[in-house]
């Protein structure tokens, strides 16, 4: 079997968690955990998304690397986006793998692993909108995933209450489609996958926003569980594993 079958079939194999994982998960702080419980919100496609009950994408594949390379097991807990910072620092889960952007706000409240992927917002509107730079967002009712970086993004182009979140990015262009708003901003992957999805009816504005880096988040402190992730993460890069996961996802 290749190694990326074994990786996939690890993959498969883990435990996947509606909501918040329990008293599996108490093992923030500073202890190092036999049972890596991860917590991602799998509505955030080439990252993670579901498949056949199966949460897959570039997040779970790479966490069930690092995982493996720890020597214990991985389980994931699937919960909207915007609780995954109150179950790390309540210790319900031991790391966050979402698509996570760094961020000097919530780097007060969580440390964040080595960079492993740089994306950007990119804007989706109507294929007929007179929209076509972000500076023509100014007061316009904009759709977001709640509690990311495109939700921040969007407050410097128009009022909060013009601001409409969803439970993921996938609501969000579905309000687009029906009118509702008049544009989304949401990280560039999730957007070429929708894109592509509604090529039709909709296009992308690419390039109107600074990069980003996406990293793991573990609780304030938690350095043991912090320097075991670095460690395995630059194993699983120097190996190629890393690489395999990230084409088999984004092309």
């Amino acid at each position: 079997m290749s190694k990326m079958m074994k990786i996939l079939a690890a993959v498969l194999a883990v435990s996947m968690i509606t909501g918040v994982a329990g008293c599996a998960a108490k093992s923030n702080g500073t202890k190092d955990p036999k049972v890596l419980v991860m917590g991602t919100n799998a509505e955030f496609p080439p990252f993670e998304f579901l498949d056949g009950g199966a949460i897959v994408g570039v997040d779970a594949e790479i966490m069930a690397a690092i995982a493996k390379e720890m020597g214990i097991k991985l389980e994931i807990s699937n919960m909207a986006f915007d609780s995954l910072p109150t179950a790390l620092a309540n210790e319900q889960i031991d790391v966050i793998a979402a698509g996570f952007s760094v961020d000097a706000d919530r780097e007060e409240t969580m440390d964040f692993s080595t960079p492993y992927y740089t994306a950007s917002q990119t804007i989706i509107v109507l294929k007929d909108s007179p929209i076509a730079t972000a500076d023509d967002l100014k007061d316009k009712v904009i759709g977001v995933q709640s509690g990311t970086t495109g939700s921040w993004a969007a407050e410097d182009y128009t009022a909060v209450e013009n601001i409409k979140g969803f439970a993921n990015g996938m609501l969000a262009v579905e309000a687009l489609k029906n009118g509702q708003v008049d544009a989304v901003i949401i990280d560039n992957n999730p957007a070429t996958v929708y894109g592509e999805q509604n090529a039709d009816t909709l296009k992308l504005l690419e390039g109107q926003f600074a990069d980003e880096d996406y990293a793991f988040a573990v609780a304030k402190g938690n350095t043991v569980l912090l320097n075991k992730i670095n460690d395995a993460l630059a194993k699983i890069k120097a190996d190629g594993t890393f690489d395999e996961i990230i084409s088999k996802y984004v092309k």
